[in-house]
C-alpha cells in the first residue's frame, strides 16, 4: 500500500478525493470535525466504487479500495505518518487559516498541506505559517475520481519541489494536474468558466436567447468537441493553416466582443435564468439528476479510456 493520506473534511469533495487516492492504492484517512460526515463518506464510496469497478475505471476491486479507506476519530490519527493533506473544508478564509494552523502544527515537516479551494488564494490561506512552504491548492472540478483536471496553485513561498512531487502524485493517481506557476483569482478553470459564463447571462439578459437555448449550444456543440480537446486545440483544427490561421481569421471578431462590459449576474436576469432552469428541473429533482450526470460521466471515462486504447493499438 502507498504512503497514507490524509483527506480534511468529508463533504462532496473530501469523499471525492478519497476514491481517487484509494484506487491509486494510498491508504486514505477521512476526518472531519463532525464524525458522522466521514462515516457517510465512506458509505458513499462502498456505493460508487462498484460502479467504477464495473465499468473498468478502477485498476483494483471496489473491496480492495474500500478496505485503504478509513474513517479517524482525531485529527492527529488522521495526520499520522501521511505524506500529503488534502483539505476540503468550508470556503470560508477564517475556517481555512484556523485549519491550515493546526494541521502545520500536526502533520509531519515533509508533508504537503493542499487545499481543495476554488477561489481562495494559497498565499491567503498559509501566510504567517511556520510550514507555509509546504501548502498549495489543489483544486479539482467535482466529482474528482471522474473529472480529471486539477489545478495545483502555488503561493509565492511554495516549495517548487513540493508542487513537482503533488503533480507526479496526482498523475499516478490517474489525474491531469494543471500545473500553475504562480496564483491569481480563480485559477485556471474558474477564470475560463466564469468568462463564458458572463456571456450567457449577457446573452440571456439581452434577449437574444433563453436559457436552455444557450445550453444546447454548449451541451449539443461546443463541449462535444470540448470533452477531447481544449480551446487551441479547437482552433488549431478549424483553420486550414493551423492555429495562426484561425487567429488572422477571426481574432478581430472576438476583440470587438471583449470591449463588451461585464454582464449583470443579478436581478431579474438571475430570475429568469432559475425560473428557466426549475421549468428544466424541478428543485426536488437536483439530486436525482446530479447522480445521473455521474453515471453519464462514467460511461464518458469508460468510452475515453476504451478510445484511447484503440488509437494506442
Amino acid at each position: 500500500m502507498l504512503a497514507p493520506v490524509a483527506c480534511i473534511g468529508s463533504g462532496l469533495i473530501g469523499r471525492s478525493w478519497a476514491i481517487v487516492f484509494a484506487r491509486a492504492g494510498h491508504e486514505v484517512r477521512l476526518w472531519d470535525a463532525k464524525p458522522e460526515a466521514s462515516e457517510a463518506a465512506r458509505a458513499f464510496c462502498a456505493e460508487v466504487l462498484p460502479e467504477l469497478e464495473q465499468l473498468g475505471l478502477i485498476d483494483c476491486t471496489a473491496t480492495h479500495a474500500l478496505a485503504r479507506i478509513h474513517t479517524a476519530s482525531t485529527l492527529e490519527e488522521a495526520l499520522d505518518g501521511a505524506i500529503h493533506v488534502q483539505e476540503s473544508t468550508f470556503e470560508n478564509l477564517a475556517i481555512k487559516r484556523e485549519i491550515f494552523a493546526r494541521l502545520d502544527a500536526v502533520a509531519a515537516p515533509e508533508t504537503v498541506l493542499a487545499s481543495s479551494s476554488s477561489a481562495l488564494l494559497p498565499s491567503a490561506i498559509s501566510e504567517g505559517l511556520k510550514g507555509r512552504a509546504r501548502v498549495m491548492v489543489n483544486h479539482p472540478i467535482n466529482p474528482s475520481y471522474l473529472v480529471p483536471a486539477a489545478e495545483l496553485v502555488p503561493a509565492p513561498w511554495t516549495d517548487k519541489s513540493l508542487m513537482n512531487r503533488t503533480a507526479e502524485m496526482l498523475r499516478a493517481a490517474g489525474m491531469q494536474p494543471i500545473v500553475m506557476t504562480k496564483e491569481i483569482d480563480g485559477f485556471v478553470m474558474n477564470r475560463m468558466q466564469g468568462a463564458l459564463l458572463h456571456e450567457a447571462f449577457r446573452l440571456v439578459a439581452g434577449g437574444y436567447a433563453s436559457a436552455e437555448d444557450v445550453d444546447i449550444g454548449i451541451r449539443e456543440g461546443l463541449a462535444l468537441r470540448w470533452s477531447f480537446m481544449g480551446p487551441f486545440e479547437t482552433i488549431d483544427l478549424n483553420a486550414p493553416g493551423g492555429v495562426r490561421d484561425y487567429v488572422g481569421r477571426y481574432a478581430g471578431v472576438y476583440e470587438n466582443l471583449a470591449g463588451q462590459p461585464a454582464a449583470d449576474w443579478q436581478g431579474k436576469v438571475l430570475d429568469q435564468i432559475e425560473a428557466d432552469r426549475r421549468v428544466a428541473l424541478p428543485q426536488e429533482k437536483l439530486s436525482e439528476r446530479q447522480a445521473w450526470r455521474d453515471r453519464r460521466l462514467m460511461a464518458l471515462a469508460d468510452h475515453k479510456r476504451r478510445a484511447a486504447n484503440e488509437i494506442g493499438d
